[in-house]
């Protein structure tokens, strides 16, 4: 397996959360609706697409296959979710122009983004070692 593509998917992880920090910072409250079911459930639908395809785009970027797509979406997600797990502890001091209120959906959010991605580099990944066997 090789191990060049380490570092920089860890700092396409960090800049993906570094923006979409400064999204919700600074314009959070213009599209994180949660009051409405409607458009909660489509920010919830929205993040599948993107985060899947930021996800393959860098699996072949860096032509990984098998294992390292698997590898390389856990260092995507890593820093994020390193990082925000304080981020979701200081929400109100973070983010003032959210609600407090929005603080447990904003870590639902987070959560169901994390997860996309690893269901992307696991789906992808174990499918071309299913492949490489048959």
């Amino acid at each position: 397996m090789k191990t060049r593509f380490i570092l920089p998917v860890l700092a396409i992880g960090f800049l993906i959360w570094f923006l979409a920090t400064l999204a919700f910072r600074f314009a959070g409250h213009f599209f994180f609706i949660t009051d409405s079911p409607a458009i909660l459930m489509g920010l919830y639908l929205a993040v599948i697409p993107v985060l899947a395809l930021l996800a393959i785009l860098t699996f072949k970027t860096f032509r990984l296959s098998g294992l390292e797509n698997v590898l390389a979406g856990v260092l995507l997600v890593l820093p994020g979710m390193i990082i925000d797990a304080f981020v979701i502890q200081f929400f109100e001091q973070i983010f003032p122009n959210l609600l407090p209120s929005q603080a447990a959906t904003f870590g639902s959010w987070l959560m169901w983004a994390y997860s996309i991605v690893l269901l992307t580099a696991t789906a992808t990944g174990l499918r071309k070692v299913r492949k490489l066997k048959l």
